[in-house]
């Protein structure tokens, strides 16, 4: 096929890259006959199995859900399979015998810089006055996580934290080693001799502009997740490790003026330990932790806070961008803090301008260390291999005998008429809805 015709590759995605390309499988034999062939003969051929050509969409890969809902949601099923390889096993190359070890699902916090509205409630459900001004909030009220007075609130505090959390969660769990060692009396250097910290972690923004992280962190052999883990290494060590690795925690820098900070987690970490069971909810009766909905719970978060930042979804350029920018007034100032301090020399290395519309934060939204499980990389592949060998099945061709020969050409972004925005909407509108009902299936088995 060729020409616009070959559109029918419709995905619903917000604002696809437009290719006009050409697709030829060809014979392999053939091929390397036709090689060896033309350095005697121009008289060569090749024999075309298939041939398609046209202009197609390609997704544009943004995990935002502002940007992209489409790709968002494909980001956040690889993030779902991802967190459920490491914490149940049994795929992805992660044997069932993690649900064995020792695991904890651990919220660190950012400390505070100052008084905020806020909204909570007591456990019957009855909503709390704030503490910063007395009211009583709505749950959709504008005001809450900002600052109930700008001008006392530490704004510049706030953006080096933000800019710092990298840096503070590798200290994390550089400690969490220390304090797993000590605890087995061995020498930090000998730690990795008899066991090894696995994690997974994503970010997630709070409503004051600042992020927390949930991790999962699991204890293996040395060897890995197919290693067993060393019998003195219980839940119960690993909950207080956890709790005194994250309090032990300190990262001191210079303010504009030259007074020292000290960058710590805030006081409200949470660790809770993670057990096999089939339960229906994310906690159970116990408080414990159930690997699905975990999975599923950690996974939102995967998505939730690259879609929604209560920054600005493209980075900013100048200050005719931090003026106009749809944020509230309270964010403006962590934008502008953030852009302000990006202009001095001493914090060149933070690049805080080029981070200025995530709010100062510079770290991925989803990290894990080597042995957890597998990698986006590898589940992405997996996908791509299929969607070849689904195409070869349905055209008779044996992936062994054909080599495919790919032509690309850049046309331009998005949607050229109001009927092809309209279509993508509605695709993607279906697509997320079967892929909820799937989702929602598979969370509850």
């Amino acid at each position: 096929m060729s020409g616009r015709c070959s559109r029918g590759s419709w995905s619903g995605h917000a604002s696809p890259f437009r290719l006009v390309a050409t697709n030829r499988a060809v014979s392999a034999d053939v091929e390397r006959r036709s090689s060896h062939q033309a350095a005697s003969s121009s008289r060569c051929s090749r024999k075309v199995l298939a041939h398609h050509g046209g202009e197609i969409f390609v997704p544009c890969g943004n995990r935002r859900s502002a940007v992209c809902p489409t790709c968002s949601d494909r980001y956040a099923a690889d993030a779902y399979h991802l967190m459920h390889a490491g914490l149940a096993g049994g795929s992805k190359g992660v044997p069932t015998t993690v649900t064995d070890k020792p695991r904890a699902f651990a919220t660190l916090t950012a400390p505070s810089f100052g008084a905020v509205h806020n909204r909570s409630t007591t456990a019957s459900g009855k909503t709390r006055p704030c503490t910063g001004c007395g009211e009583y909030h709505h749950q959709a009220d504008p005001r809450i996580g900002t600052a109930v007075d700008p001008s006392t609130y530490d704004y510049e505090g706030s953006v080096l934290w933000q800019a710092n959390a990298g840096a503070l969660w590798h200290r994390f769990r550089i400690a969490l080693n220390r304090e797993l060692a000590n605890a087995a009396g061995l020498k930090v250097r000998e730690f990795a001799d008899h066991a090894r910290l696995s994690y997974a972690k994503v970010a997630e923004y709070q409503r004051r502009g600042l992020v927390h992280f949930h991790a999962v962190v699991r204890v293996d052999g040395p060897d890995g997740p197919t290693d067993r883990t060393p019998l003195w290494v219980t839940s119960e060590l690993l909950d207080a490790c956890v709790k005194a690795a994250a309090a032990s925690v300190k990262l001191t820098v210079p303010r504009p003026d030259g007074v020292a900070i000290d960058l710590r987690w805030g006081s409200q970490a949470d660790v809770r330990p993670i057990r096999a069971n089939q339960a229906h909810e994310v906690e159970n009766a116990d408080g414990s932790i159930s690997e699905t909905r975990l999975a599923a719970y950690v996974a939102k978060y995967a998505t939730k806070t690259t879609g929604k930042t209560d920054g600005t979804d493209r980075p900013i350029r100048s200050q005719l961008c931090i003026d106009h920018a749809k944020v509230s007034d309270h964010h403006r100032r962590i934008i502008q803090t953030a852009w302000d301090l990006g202009g001095l020399p001493q914090y060149e290395d933070l690049k805080l301008r080029r981070w200025a519309h995530m709010l100062g934060f510079r770290g991925h939204f989803l990290t894990k260390s080597k042995h957890y499980s597998t990698t986006f990389k590898s589940i992405r592949d997996e996908r791509r291999a299929f969607r070849q060998a689904e195409t070869l099945e349905r055209l008779g061709l044996d992936a062994d005998s054909v080599l495919v020969i790919n032509d690309w050409a850049y046309q331009g972004n998005g949607y050229d008429t109001d009927a092809e925005r309209e279509l993508a909407a509605a695709l993607a509108g279906r697509i997320r809805d079967n892929r909820r009902r799937k989702y929602e299936q598979e969370t509850h088995q």
